[in-house]
């Protein structure tokens, strides 16, 4: 429209139809206006294509005015309506062509006249920078996207009844009684005979306000009154168990069933919004939402006496991994859920081959690296880990090491037999080269950081992922800061390994959506690790260690890292759901894949994905692109 007396009453009418649609609604008169003044009214006949792939990049922004558009998948025919969703008066449509600068994969047709204000992809970016509500509109059509990705994937990987329960139901409508508790200055006396009367197995200890501060149990009488012959007439916070363990009443099932498993517990507390105790959710509580028993897969694991047994934990593992997906939770949930109990699986191994080595007098700790070391595991991964010890002038530095190696390729063994296949890289404790003593990690972290050479580079995204699985968790955090002070004072170090992470490009192509030919072996595919996954973790390491982020989990680095960056916070979370999407992708392939008698890859082919699904992909790779603008405008490459 032009702006001349003429069309101002066009313009005004324009401004007052978008103002009664979202996010038109929440913009300014100044925003609204460059809008208005900027789109033509088009009409398109009953039937007619609006907007097709085969008319190239979208140059439009299409808002619709009056009459219904109708969208048509690629895969569908144009006259079935079978398949085919509708949109109305004030909806719009080509936003994740024009932020991709692509063509638009699906079919739009008039299903009756049709009226359309058209914004030019120019003003549409434009727009897109300048209005924080319609940027932000944009940004989060990709979490629009995965929700209705979540659904499909959902129904793929496994069917549950409508009124069952799921894993993300909130805490607070697990709990179906009032909590019982005592408040700190109560005696011992007057607990044990509550609990005997209520027949209780323990008792919440709370403030004044109804904060917890404490839990009481039966196991407690023994241990702390009966045998020290403490006086019942004493309050219970002198035998009280401290701290607790709590989550807020909108937390969800998985929340509490991680929580339950990281800190060997059967119950967790739930408080409201002040931190006041509102009930109490169980294990028991928990069975009733899954099928397969969180309880019973740790104690299997906790009390294994053989490797077999494990091996069956592990499948118990991968089931209710299978549950959680099919119930709907996210990718980064059922990553940490595995992680998590394949971490209970590995302590357990290291405890039995403990029996045949011993290290008494020796500090040390076992390390677990990549993936591992970033509590990202899906069903196909390899082991990854090293050993770091304290040497003592006393002690031989060579033998302690040829007893570590020796206790590490039995760990190993083990390890591959549960289910963690060998490292074709060697990238295990039994390797000499990852046995070393604490100042010998810290000189090779030194070496690789000031002079990164490729491998040096290749290394430093390997294992500066590290955290520690058993031992001495010290020393794993002297490590980090030693890592931490060396690369805050090496701004050649972070330019060379933020110009590692660009050296992998996000395969979407100019002309088709995706590059697919990458990999000549496997035509066709993308490889969702190397360049998928890969370009979130890379970005992430490199705004963690200039930010001196102690985090190795790739969102708990984008978040942190990302905030310290000064990045737009709707910008991280949607690096964060695309990165999520990526995990739920690989989570599902490898599922499928080891269900037709295959080893599970990475591989998927974009061209056997729904269309919801390829959209969302795509507007992935988007924000994976711009990460590496970030990178690039950072570090100057």
């Amino acid at each position: 429209m032009g702006n001349n007396p003429a069309t101002e009453t066009l313009i005004t009418a324009c401004q007052r139809f978008l103002r009664a649609f979202p996010p038109f609604s929440r913009m300014t008169d100044e925003e609204l206006r460059f809008l208005a003044e900027r789109v033509r009214l088009a009409h398109y006949p009953k039937t007619s294509r609006i907007l097709a792939s085969e008319t190239g990049v979208a140059r439009s922004l299409f808002i619709i005015q009056s009459g219904k558009v109708r969208i048509v998948p690629p895969s569908s025919a144009e006259h079935s309506d079978a398949s085919s969703l509708h949109l109305g008066p004030g909806q719009m449509f080509s936003i994740e062509a024009l932020m991709s600068q692509s063509a638009t994969a699906n079919i739009y047709l008039a299903r009756e006249s049709v009226f359309c204000y058209e914004l030019p992809a120019e003003d549409f970016l434009t727009l897109n920078r300048t209005s924080p509500v319609f940027g932000l509109f944009c940004t989060q059509h990709i979490a629009t996207l995965l929700k209705q990705s979540q659904q499909q994937l959902q129904l793929q990987v496994g069917q549950g009844s409508a009124d069952q329960k799921r894993m993300n139901t909130a805490l607070g409508g697990i709990i179906n009684r009032e909590p019982v508790a005592v408040e700190s200055g109560t005696t011992i006396r007057e607990v044990v005979a509550q609990m005997a009367g209520q027949h209780l197995g323990s008792m919440v200890v709370v403030d004044p306000r109804g904060v917890p501060v404490g839990v009481f149990t039966q196991s407690d009488v023994l241990k702390r009154i009966v045998l020290p012959e403490m006086p019942l007439d004493q309050p219970v916070s002198t035998v009280m168990s401290a701290p607790v363990h709590t989550l807020p009443q909108d937390a969800n099932a998985y929340d509490s069933a991680l929580l339950m498993a990281r800190r060997g517990i059967r119950h967790v507390l739930v408080v409201d919004e002040g931190g006041r105790l509102k009930g109490v959710v169980s294990e028991r509580d928990l069975f009733k939402l899954q099928g397969t028993g969180l309880r019973q897969i740790r104690h299997a694991i906790a009390s294994a006496t053989s490797i077999e047994t494990l091996q069956h934990a592990r499948q118990d593992v991968r089931n209710l991994a299978l549950t959680m997906l099919g119930e709907g939770v996210g990718g980064l949930e059922v990553t940490k859920f595995i992680s998590t109990l394949n971490d209970s699986v590995t302590r357990r191994v290291i405890e039995l081959n403990l029996d045949r080595h011993d290290f008494y007098g020796i500090d040390w700790a076992w390390l677990a690296f990549g993936s591992e070391g970033r509590d990202e595991q899906t069903f196909t991964t390899d082991q990854d880990n090293g050993i770091v010890f304290i040497c003592t002038d006393i002690m031989d530095r060579e033998q302690t090491q040829l007893r570590f190696l020796e206790f590490a390729r039995d760990v190993n063994h083990d390890l591959d037999a549960c289910g963690f296949p060998l490292c074709q890289g060697n990238i295990m404790a039994s390797n000499p080269e990852w046995c070393l003593t604490l100042e010998e990690w810290q000189e090779k972290f030194e070496q690789w950081v000031r002079a990164p050479e490729p491998q040096a580079l290749l290394n430093a995204t390997i294992f500066f992922d590290f955290r520690p699985l058993h031992g001495h968790f010290n020393l794993a955090h002297r490590m980090r800061l030693s890592l931490l002070r060396q690369t805050q004072g090496n701004p050649l170090f972070l330019r060379m390994l933020a110009q590692n992470a660009l050296s992998v490009a996000p395969p979407l192509g100019r002309i088709r959506d995706f590059i697919t030919d990458a990999d000549p072996e496997h035509p066709g595919t993308i490889d969702l690790k190397k360049f998928g996954v890969r370009l979130f973790t890379d970005a992430a390491r490199v705004f963690a260690l200039a930010r001196q982020v102690e985090a190795t989990n790739t969102v708990n680095r984008l978040k942190r890292g990302g905030a310290l960056m000064n990045l737009p916070e709707e910008e991280i979370a949607a690096s964060i759901d695309g990165f999520n999407f990526l995990q739920l992708l690989r989570l599902r392939h490898q599922h499928f894949e080891q269900e037709q008698g295959r080893e599970g890859d990475n591989l998927i082919r974009p061209a056997e994905l729904n269309e919801i699904e390829r959209r969302i992909l795509k507007e992935t790779f988007r924000q994976a692109r711009k990460l590496q603008t970030r990178l690039r405008l950072d570090y100057q490459l």
